[in-house]
């Protein structure tokens, strides 16, 4: 199996760090530049027509796109350590706090970094408007996570999940691109988020 990805880019980040919970090691990693446009190139375009990273391509020439359904294809072949929840409950649970960071917090802060910046301006119009008002909100979700986890040890529940691999990979790249920082008073995310960062995974 081949994984194209870019390293310093936040989702193959994602994908990484649950290959390591999973314990997965046996895959081809294929660095592409972002910057320089590799993504765009058409042999790329016809693993992913999207031109996004990252791709899995499974030995039979499968490409399978997106951060989540990457997780999901090794959540079924290796079901444990289960990230993705057992019970019907479980699942819809992680899916909920997934979507949440996902949407609420991973994507604003790209957007703010991307629309801000003009970072990909040679393939995008930045609407610098938007941007400024991605980075206000993006921080906003920091509140949402100190009430989950007044309560709970990790963002779905008692157990991590990739709920938690999404929220905690966006904290870094949102300090790199948009100076985002943990507020003083979220001292429970700044507890999960010091837990987080010492599980072997994290230095995926």
């Amino acid at each position: 199996m081949k994984l194209y990805q870019t390293t310093q880019a936040p989702n193959p980040r994602r994908v990484r760090m649950f290959l390591a919970e999973k314990g997965i090691s046996d895959i081809e990693f294929i660095e592409l530049n972002l910057q320089r446009g590799d993504n765009l190139s058409p042999e790329f375009r016809q693993k992913n027509p999207l031109g996004k990273v990252p791709v899995l391509e499974l030995d039979d020439g499968t490409c399978i796109c997106e951060t989540v359904a990457i997780c999901r294809y090794f959540e079924e072949i290796q079901p444990e350590p289960c990230l993705m929840g057992h019970t019907a409950v479980e699942k819809a649970t992680i899916e909920m706090w997934q979507r949440w960071a996902e949407f609420y917090f991973m994507l604003p802060t790209g957007m703010g970094f991307q629309h801000s910046t003009g970072f990909f301006k040679d393939r995008m119009h930045p609407v610098k408007e938007w941007g400024e008002e991605c980075i206000k909100n993006a921080p906003k979700f920091f509140h949402i996570m100190e009430q989950q986890l007044a309560k709970h040890e990790f963002l779905a529940g008692a157990e991590f999940s990739i709920a938690d691999i999404v929220a905690f990979c966006t904290i870094p790249f949102g300090k790199a691109v948009i100076g985002m920082q943990i507020p003083d008073a979220c001292t429970h995310v700044q507890r999960w988020y010091e837990a987080v960062k010492q599980r072997p995974s994290a230095k995926a």
